[in-house]
């Protein structure tokens, strides 16, 4: 993560199995806007024959490093390494506004690794929707004014009181038999934003039989900063997560964020050059789980009550793709008494949300956006499932914007109804 391996550019051979599982060139039609597009371009500016400029930016840019493609190439290209290389690349030579660089280096340098900070912007977060100012403002016509800015609001996420923050450092026994004792990473807008989801995937754990410990000292996995080109950070916070939970002898590490998981279990990749943790970032990552990944790899408990819902899955891309875990989630729902499950058409194409892709390239992504509406409604599913709370967001701006009222969840937070007592508010 940093600089192009030339094996990794020379392993594509330009076949075109890819396009069609690129969301960009599904929309577009524009090689250039295809891996295999984008993997020349990278060869021709890293042999001089192409000039490094805002076209290679631009089209590189387009990219929501999905992954999908990685699933359909038969020759193995790394493209997910290769579109993280070209973002350091991009950033490290990017010109950029002072007040942008000011705001960049504030949310990605501080903010993401900050519990006081982002436990500030969660309190802000939630006045603007506890008050009423957000629900006056969408109705009074103003954000269709403000253009991109506008259309990206709807994707404001909801602050959830209390915040999660409370939890890291405290260990929550197993109900009944301890048979594993795991590790939680609870991310760092997910603290603020997912509480409730975070709680659910405790509970969850809780009831099959794992002692659940959140280590203190645990940060934001780096993700977005990987995906962004800000590989050094995201190096920094590594190191920060593989100190706070790698010896505390747990069975598992793990995340209920798809986009996160990928990253972690990449630990090794992105420390590999570090003498003093190469080793350990390595054991960290193999230690890493997805929560679906973790809960279908066991003896589940099937104590659950009826959950009569109407259910399809929308495939998270780090998940399906990044971490190649499709089966689980669906394996997770199938055992939930009552559940009727409808599989979409094509549910691995992105959603478009990708990290903050929505949030920079607004448009492409409400285009990609509808066309998943379009067949999360052809199921006559009234819930959405998913396995990372970027997703949710997106999922639950197209159910308002395009679907038919459905309601958008987490796979564990449909567990975690099928093992209440009662039916939790929604």
């Amino acid at each position: 993560m940093g600089a192009f391996e030339q094996v990794d550019l020379d392993r594509c051979i330009h076949c075109g199995l890819c396009l069609n599982a690129c969301p960009t060139y599904r929309e577009l039609g524009v090689e250039m806007d295809s891996p295999r597009g984008r993997i020349y371009q990278m060869v021709q500016v890293a042999s001089g024959a192409m000039q490094f400029g805002e076209t290679y930016v631009e089209h590189l840019g387009l990219c929501l490093a999905c992954r999908a493609c990685e699933s359909a190439c038969p020759s193995g290209v790394p493209y997910g390494r290769l579109i993280e290389a070209a973002r350091v690349q991009i950033e490290a030579r990017a010109v950029r506004p002072w007040h942008i660089r000011v705001l960049q280096g504030f949310v990605f340098g501080r903010l993401f690794d900050s519990p006081a900070l982002l436990g500030a912007a969660g309190w802000l977060l939630w006045l603007y929707g506890s008050t009423g100012m957000r629900k006056l403002i969408e109705k009074s016509g103003l954000l269709r004014g403000l253009g991109g800015l506008g259309a990206i609001a709807p994707l404001t996420p909801r602050a959830e009181p209390p915040f999660f923050f409370r939890a890291i450092g405290k260990v929550y026994p197993a109900e009944g038999e301890r048979r594993y004792r795991v590790a939680f990473l609870a991310g760092c807008i997910a603290n603020v934003c997912f509480a409730r989801l975070n709680e659910a995937t405790v509970r969850v754990l809780r009831k099959n039989g794992c002692e659940v410990a959140i280590p203190k000292g645990q940060t934001c996995c780096g993700a977005l900063h990987v995906h962004t080109g800000r590989a050094e950070k995201a190096r920094e916070l590594a190191r920060r997560n593989i100190d706070a939970v790698l010896d505390g002898g747990y069975d598992a590490i793990i995340t209920n964020a798809a986009g996160c998981g990928s990253t972690l279990k990449e630990y090794g990749e992105l420390l590999a050059g570090d003498p003093a943790y190469a080793d350990r970032a390595r054991r960290f990552a193999q230690l890493t789980k997805d929560v679906n990944e973790f809960l279908a790899s066991i003896e589940l408990n099937r104590e659950m009550r009826s959950v009569p819902l109407t259910v399809t899955y929308q495939d998270s891309c780090h998940l399906a793709h990044g971490q190649r875990v499709r089966a689980a989630p669906r394996q997770l729902l199938a055992v939930v008494p009552g559940l009727i499950f409808r599989e979409m058409a094509l549910p691995d194409l992105c959603c478009g949300s990708a990290g903050i892709y929505n949030v920079v390239h607004s448009e492409m992504a409400g285009a990609i956006l509808k066309k998943k509406m379009d067949a999360i409604n052809g199921t006559g599913a009234t819930v959405i499932a998913t396995a990372n709370p970027g997703c949710i967001l997106q999922l639950r701006a197209g159910a308002a914007l395009y679907g038919r009222g459905q309601r958008v969840a987490h796979v564990v937070e449909l567990l975690d109804e099928a093992y209440s007592p009662l039916p939790r508010e929604r």
